[in-house]
């Protein structure tokens, strides 16, 4: 059987077109030869995300973004997809936008509800969600931050302006004469510490014998508390106690009156007493001093003896 010239014309035709239909969903990522579900989601804002971009289910890939579309009445963006599953997605899962890495583009993550057992048909909604990525997390943790940066970039500033009012001419020279001075005397201070290690220098060897000096004294004060501690201090202290104690009872009894020193000092009669003995004895001593023939008389003629004179400064009454 011959096919006429029309016949295979219309046969060129047909499968042309149907290529094209085929290479112009291929190109949109869609396989004519793959029963897909279509499901939508609408959110305020898609955060970046681009039609193509993978549905996952729990990091698995179980789809992709086929359109993104403005609704009309309320503004918000209508995204679809294209889900290949068999894994049961319930009406009340969640469709998520996240960031898959820090750099990464935007993409979204269906979270299913595996408690709800009603199953989504094709063309149902599902409930929004955005995530915020690393970036968007970061820049909200970053935001008190900056504020408080901006509040002590304001509060430095404001002590940067008092500190130039004060800083006026006069106390700008004296603050440069007051470091004038500060680097004049920094570099006697360095003379001063030259001429000490000098002087250390040259006394290193009396400074060495200083310090065996003090260490022999150190050594030989060790040795002296050694044999303070070796001695009967208790013993010594006992004794000096009980002589003192001693000494107190004789004083004890002087002071009553009792014994010869206790007479002595007590009785003003016999201290008379022996005043007037005493000055006797002085008299008679004066008396055989200027009168010695008086009581030793001596004469190898026969002499009379003198008759008694009385001293002229006779004191005893």
């Amino acid at each position: 059987m011959k096919l006429s010239r029309e016949i295979k014309t219309a046969i060129l035709v047909i499968a042309a077109i149907l290529l094209f239909i085929w290479g112009y969903s291929f190109l949109k990522g869609r396989d004519l030869f793959t029963n897909y579900k279509t499901l939508y989601v609408e959110y305020k804002n898609v955060e970046g995300l681009a039609v193509s971009a993978p549905v996952t289910i729990n990091g698995l890939v179980v789809g992709k973004i086929n359109g993104l579309k403005i609704n009309n009445q309320s503004g918000n963006v209508i995204v679809e997809m294209q889900i290949n599953t068999d894994f049961p997605i319930s009406k009340s899962s969640i469709a998520e936008i996240y960031a898959s890495s820090l750099i990464g583009s935007q993409q979204l993550s269906i979270i299913p509800n595996l408690k709800d057992k009603n199953i989504v048909n094709d063309g149902d909604f599902l409930q929004p969600s955005n995530k915020l990525g690393l970036t968007d997390e970061l820049g909200k943790q970053l935001e008190p931050l900056k504020d408080k940066i901006e509040k002590l970039l304001d509060n430095a500033n404001t002590m940067l302006e008092g500190v130039n009012q004060i800083l006026d001419a006069k106390s700008k020279e004296n603050l440069r004469n007051t470091l004038a001075t500060l680097d004049q005397t920094m570099s006697e201070f360095h003379v001063a510490s030259q001429q000490l290690n000098s002087i250390l220098s040259d006394n290193k060897s009396k400074i060495g014998n200083a310090v065996t000096n003090l260490d022999k004294t150190v050594t030989n004060f060790n040795k002296i508390s050694t044999d303070l501690d070796k001695a009967n201090i208790g013993g010594l202290v006992q004794n000096l106690q009980k002589t003192l104690d001693n000494v107190n009872g004789i004083m004890g009894s002087i002071d009553s009156g009792k014994g010869t020193m206790g007479k002595l000092v007590k009785d003003e009669a016999l201290y008379t007493n022996l005043a007037k003995t005493s000055k006797e004895l002085e008299l008679l001593l004066q008396d055989l001093r200027l009168n010695p023939t008086r009581y030793v008389n001596v004469s190898l003629f026969g002499k009379k003896n003198k008759p008694y004179v009385a001293p002229t400064n006779d004191t005893i009454k």
